[in-house]
């Protein structure tokens, strides 16, 4: 998945692009709100990260006219302007969240985490691997059409399994998808997770393969029939 950081500030973009790229996304950056326009002109993202003090036009002005535009993308608001007009307004105009500085890069992460979902789940809102169908709408999960019974932080390992069917996801990317369920969650409990839904679709052909020092591949599958 792409990110496109549009933020001024050189010190807090190199912060901002090393802590996503460490999560396994692909990350570009720019400085100007001119610069945003031409990129989301040319490209396709899955989030953009939005300051709103950019020097030229500024991010009301570039979120105004990303919104006018007919393909949908998340974005995240970023701002030292703390008021409640200025949240408003930002919202208004189309942002999907709002996050005021100075804030802690772990609530940044979270918050890209859960847009990223949210986007992935409007674009899919059924992921499809072989017999395996994760509903993320109805929140269901089959196998060869029947129903799967999966705990939340099963569902939350699955679905970014299948977010990315075909790669290797490391054991650290899975942790920070279920960092706010569980603070203290450790590696070896990334495994017990892994091997209860190993048990509940491996019988289905579904195979989760693990990759020695890298993490976890979901062996990708055509649909049947």
């Amino acid at each position: 998945m792409k990110i496109l950081i549009v933020e001024d500030d050189a010190t807090l973009a190199d912060g901002l692009t090393r802590i996503l790229t460490e999560s396994e996304l692909r990350v570009e950056h720019v400085a100007t709100g001119e610069a945003a326009e031409a990129a989301f002109l040319r490209e396709r993202y899955d989030l953009i990260v939005l300051d709103i003090g950019l020097p030229g036009i500024d991010g009301f002005e570039v979120l105004r006219r990303l919104r006018k535009r007919p393909e949908y993308v998340p974005v995240l608001v970023l701002s030292a302007r703390d008021a409640i007009e200025d949240r408003v307004h930002g919202l208004d105009l189309g942002a999907d969240d709002y996050l005021p500085k100075p804030f802690a890069l772990p609530e940044l992460e979270a918050r890209v985490r859960a847009l990223l979902r949210r986007g992935q789940a409007n674009k899919n809102p059924q992921l499809r691997n072989g017999p395996l169908l994760l509903d993320t709408v109805a929140r269901r999960a089959t196998l060869s059409g029947q129903a799967i019974d999966l705990t939340s932080r099963e569902w939350s390992v699955l679905e970014n399994l299948m977010l990315r069917a075909g790669q290797v996801v490391s054991k650290e990317n899975l942790m920070q998808a279920l960092s706010n369920w569980d603070k203290e969650l450790s590696m070896n409990a990334i495994e017990v997770y892994m091997s209860r839904l190993r048990a509940k679709v491996e019988a289905g052909g579904v195979r989760i393969r693990t990759v020695r020092g890298f993490g976890y591949l979901l062996e990708e599958q055509n649909e049947p029939g």
